[in-house]
């Protein structure tokens, strides 16, 4: 039975991040190599909110919205998941990114080639590396672009935790897709400008394989400084770091329901 339920939230992660990704990706694709006619980064940050929205509104029901490896790690560490159930999410996640760059790739071969005239670079004029994957900007040390992506993805756990696990104060069921999606939103639009916010190691780093296999080569892993471990290892300590900081400022200090719920009569009762 834990091997079919295995099977089946990796089957679904698989075609939903491919889904979630798709949206994503070919923002980027559609804003760099338009030049800036065909978009700007506002309408990358929506893309991909989008994107989070849909595949949580697709996915909740299956995979519990296992979309970020950084969670699900945290979730395993927490002792909250199997190893089974941790192996079949990041596969599924991991193979899906994969197959979404591959897609957005093939989409946009034409435009990549005529931007590039077939010289795909990393850095440079005509670089195209960050369609797939983040990049620091070039004013940003090493130690401030893993402190971005250390905050942002404390923000995210942070969100999502008060939006989705509170039970003394809940969210309309309905509603939680679609408050991810704008949480990644207000993430990008703050705090997007040092790293391009990945916030998601399985966001970032399949496409990144998948852009060194496709003709970018190894630059992509050994350019500015090697970053590419930075979203891979920045985001699962946010993550472990914001679900501290909510035990600690938020969950610690709260009233057992039943107490909460004897107020609410009570003031019922003293509004009657």
């Amino acid at each position: 039975v834990q091997s079919t339920t295995a099977t089946r939230i990796f089957l679904t992660l698989l075609s939903l991040f491919l889904f979630t990704q798709v949206f994503g990706l070919s923002s980027v694709a559609q804003v760099v190599l338009g030049k800036g006619n065909t978009g700007q980064y506002l309408s990358i940050n929506m893309a991909f909110g989008i994107g989070v929205t849909l595949g949580v509104y697709a996915a909740g029901g299956v995979s519990g919205a296992h979309l970020n490896a950084a969670i699900t790690v945290t979730q395993w560490v927490l002792g909250n998941m199997s190893w089974t159930r941790l192996a079949a999410y990041i596969i599924g996640q991991f193979l899906g990114s994969f197959m979404a760059a591959a897609t957005v790739f093939a989409l946009y071969y034409d435009a990549i080639y005529d931007y590039t005239k077939g010289n795909f670079t990393v850095t440079g004029p005509t670089a195209t590396a960050m369609i797939f994957s983040t990049y620091p900007a070039a004013s940003v040390s090493l130690q401030g672009a893993f402190f971005t992506e250390f905050m942002a993805t404390v923000m995210l756990i942070l969100g999502i935790l008060v939006t989705h696990g509170d039970k003394s104060n809940p969210v309309m069921k309905g509603t939680k897709p679609l408050l991810s999606g704008l949480l990644v939103l207000g993430i990008g639009l703050g705090m997007g400008l040092n790293t391009g916010y990945a916030i998601n190691p399985s966001r970032d780093l399949p496409p990144r394989i998948f852009s060194a296999m496709a003709g970018w080569g190894m630059d992509v892993f050994t350019a500015e400084h090697s970053w590419w471990w930075v979203p891979v290892a920045a985001p699962i300590l946010g993550c472990l770091a914001g679900v501290f900081i909510h035990k600690a400022c938020i969950e610690f200090h709260k009233e057992p329901e039943h107490e909460t719920e004897n107020k609410r009569e009570e003031a019922g009762m003293e509004t009657s």
